[in-house]
């Protein structure tokens, strides 16, 4: 049964106080399905199999619309397993990686310590150079294609099909392919490194308690046209999600880990980019909530369609993104095209010289940003904190700015963009979110709530 924080518990919870009664964590339990213990779980806490039988909560995002998003909660203890390697989590979501995604009987993973998308099939480590192609080598891919030689055309010819033969080789290896009617949670200190969770063609997902790390590109493709002196660009998400409805990804960290991008070399004047999006939900998906995890120290996080062609994407892509802490990252937080994307109460500490911007206004988006805090280095204008990719509208109230260690105050920031940018964003996106579960906290207790319980290893319980 749920219960109701007092109004003197949630202040205490606020302050950091312990109240005189035990007091219940400010997401309470959400319902269970009532199904046995397997002997693959048996040994596991209370706590953590609770936790695997969680579903999302009514009214919790658009994730919570239809049928709702219950995942694996109802497996049968024969799909109730532990994985700790890459071989025993393939194995879980039903036993082939390539035809995984068809799997739909519903079924419980846990992850219990470090799995490597790059851990080969005797359990010894790969690196990039063994999951390339024989007639790919980088030093030749860049002494052919450079701007000077080749000029500013698409790499084309045996070099280039090298590259993509070697990118098929490593999609095999580290995309981690999940069915409908699943639910992957991990056990205390679980990681995902190098490896991309693949939600493409299913329904009914859950993703929780991970921190992801590190979803390496091996071989990164050169874009000579994209922009203006051209930019290096990674497949390599760490969870896609595409063509796929009613997914939560909740209480997850992600991360680049000992390998951030600022680490990469730069060739062609560009750097290059081994990492993708964290997040990226894409191709037509839609009815996904984006709760309480904790992105740090990344470039590129939640992409929100992947083009401006109108077409299939009008009507999809409708998207919750609430409770999040955004740490030291530097764009698409979210960039959003076509979809109804409510952003509210989410917790953003930006800056830096490599910043760009935090919400991306596309072709025919509708954001509704509400009660969002920003944490601010004193070089970051509140006006640049919204991106013009081609919108026209942008609801956003309630939100406070606290810059340069400065005091906290409410800003209007589509004021501050629109004085100084042009054509102005409407204050209009043209729709009202009736999907929360809770009423939306005033804005100064953001800071205090998430940024202690944003994450992996910080669930409910």
């Amino acid at each position: 049964m749920r219960r109701v924080l007092t109004g003197a518990t949630m202040v205490a919870l606020l302050l950091g106080a312990a109240p005189a009664a035990a007091a219940p964590r400010p997401e309470a339990p959400v319902a269970l399905a009532a199904r046995p213990d397997s002997p693959a779980t048996d040994r596991l806490s209370v706590s953590a199999r609770h936790l695997g039988r969680q579903v999302l909560p009514e009214r919790d995002g658009w994730a919570a619309e239809g049928p709702g998003t219950t995942g694996g909660s109802t497996a049968a203890p024969e799909r109730t397993t532990v994985a700790r390697t890459r071989a025993e989590l393939v194995a879980a979501l039903g036993g082939d990686n390539a035809t995984n995604a068809t799997d739909a009987t519903p079924k419980l993973v846990y992850v219990d310590g470090v799995i490597d998308g790059f851990e080969g099939p005797d359990g010894a480590a790969l690196s990039c150079a063994d999951l390339a192609d024989p007639a790919y080598r980088l030093d030749a891919y860049l002494a052919a294609y450079d701007p000077a030689v080749w000029g500013r055309v698409a790499p084309s010819g045996p070099l280039e099909e090298a590259r993509v033969r070697s990118v098929a080789a490593q999609t095999r290896q580290t995309q981690i392919n999940v069915g409908s009617n699943t639910t992957i949670v991990g056990l205390r200190g679980a990681r995902l490194t190098g490896l991309t969770l693949m939600i493409d063609r299913v329904s009914n997902v859950i993703v929780r308690n991970l921190t992801l790390v590190d979803a390496r590109d091996c071989f990164p493709a050169w874009s000579p046209t994209d922009g203006e002196a051209g930019n290096w660009n990674s497949q390599c998400d760490q969870i896609s999600v595409r063509r796929s409805e009613n997914v939560w990804i909740d209480h997850n960290t992600f991360t680049d880990g000992d390998n951030p991008d600022s680490a990469q070399p730069v060739h062609f004047g560009r750097p290059y980019q081994v990492h993708d999006g964290s997040l990226d939900i894409t191709h037509t998906a839609s009815l996904v909530t984006a709760s309480w995890n904790r992105f740090t120290g990344r470039d590129k996080l939640l992409l929100i369609g992947s083009s401006n062609t109108v077409g299939p994407d009008v009507g999809r892509l409708r998207v919750t993104v609430h409770h999040n802490l955004f740490d030291g990252v530097l764009q698409r937080l979210p960039r959003v095209r076509f979809g109804q994307v409510d952003v509210y109460n989410n917790h953003y500490r930006l800056g830096g010289d490599d910043f760009q911007y935090a919400l991306g206004v596309g072709v025919q988006s509708a954001i509704y940003a509400q009660n969002n805090f920003f944490t601010l280095g004193a070089a970051v204008d509140p006006g640049d904190l919204i991106y013009d990719w081609g919108g026209t509208a942008l609801t956003e109230r309630g939100s406070w700015v606290r810059r340069g260690g400065g005091p906290a105050r409410p800003v209007d920031l589509l004021a501050a963009y629109n004085a100084t940018h042009d054509p102005d964003l409407s204050a209009d996106a043209g729709w009202t979110p009736t999907l929360r579960r809770d009423p939306v906290l005033p804005t100064p207790l953001v800071p205090l709530l998430v940024g202690p319980r944003a994450g992996a290893d910080r669930p409910p319980t």
